[in-house]
């Protein structure tokens, strides 16, 4: 399918690996000029060769900035000029116990989770509403509908996530440009891949029966297995084309069936 993104321009925020480096693939693939970020000018610089070589017709390039610290993130807004394609996708992620989550950690969270991407969409929607195109999606988890008991820090970072969404998109009636949230679940990341492999080590097991007995874990998977980055990185990418002009203000799952609720 054409999606018709050739000449666009996209940020992707925490793009040099996992779900935020196949987003930028993706577009990148589809025709896209994308800009990457990460925290390591190694990171950055090896993502953005990755892209130039595999698609070498626009000039993919990056920006380094950690989302935890303020001044690292003016930077970066100084330094972004328009682009019509807005993917909030940096965040934290771990396990913990309610009672052990301390508030410096909670505000950590919030602020690269959520504040992020308030920060990102305050300096590029307004462009996009002049002139009169453009996407803001958010990268949100199904853990922001169903918060897990020992991540409950994480879901309420990623419920916030799809009430921004939501409300973004009522700035733009009547306008080209659209909001939307992807809810991913259970994903094959490269952190994911990390722990999964570390656990195999120390339990002298294979990889894969780890695998398999972290999501025999979960009861309401329909997939019945993680979800590749891939998988979540072709609707951010449908979602980002002016072929998904009727879907605005939206949650879209790419959950594997992990949330019940029909709606």
């Amino acid at each position: 399918m054409e999606l018709q993104l050739h000449g666009k321009a996209a940020f992707v925020s925490g793009s040099t690996q996992g779900i935020g480096f196949a987003i930028a693939s993706s577009l990148a693939a589809e025709g896209a000029r994308v800009i990457v970020n990460g925290r390591s000018a190694d990171g950055v610089d090896a993502a953005v060769a990755k892209l130039r070589a595999q698609y070498p017709d626009a000039d993919h390039n990056g920006l380094i900035a950690d989302f935890a610290v303020p001044g690292e993130v003016g930077r970066l807004l100084e330094e972004l000029g328009e682009v019509d394609i807005l993917v909030n996708n940096v965040g934290l992620f771990g396990l913990a116990e309610f009672e052990s989550v301390s508030d410096d950690e909670w505000a950590r969270y919030l602020d690269v989770n959520v504040m992020s991407g308030v920060r990102l969409s305050r300096h590029l929607l307004g462009g996009m509403l002049q002139r009169g195109w453009g996407r803001v999606l958010f990268i949100s988890s199904e853990s922001g509908v169903n918060v897990p008991a020992d991540m409950v820090h994480y879901g309420v970072t990623k419920a916030a996530m799809i009430a921004l969404g939501n409300g973004l998109a009522k700035l733009t009636r009547g306008t080209g440009v659209t909001v939307n949230t992807v809810l991913g679940g259970p994903t094959y990341s490269d952190g994911v891949a990390a722990t999964i492999e570390s656990i195999a080590g120390s339990q002298s097991a294979p990889v894969d029966a780890v695998k398999a007995a972290i999501i025999g874990q979960n009861s309401t998977t329909l997939l019945e297995r993680f979800i590749d980055p891939s998988e979540i990185a072709n609707l951010a990418t449908y979602l980002a084309s002016p072929l998904a002009s009727a879907t605005n203000g939206a949650a879209v799952r790419a959950d594997g069936g992990v949330l019940t609720a029909m709606l």
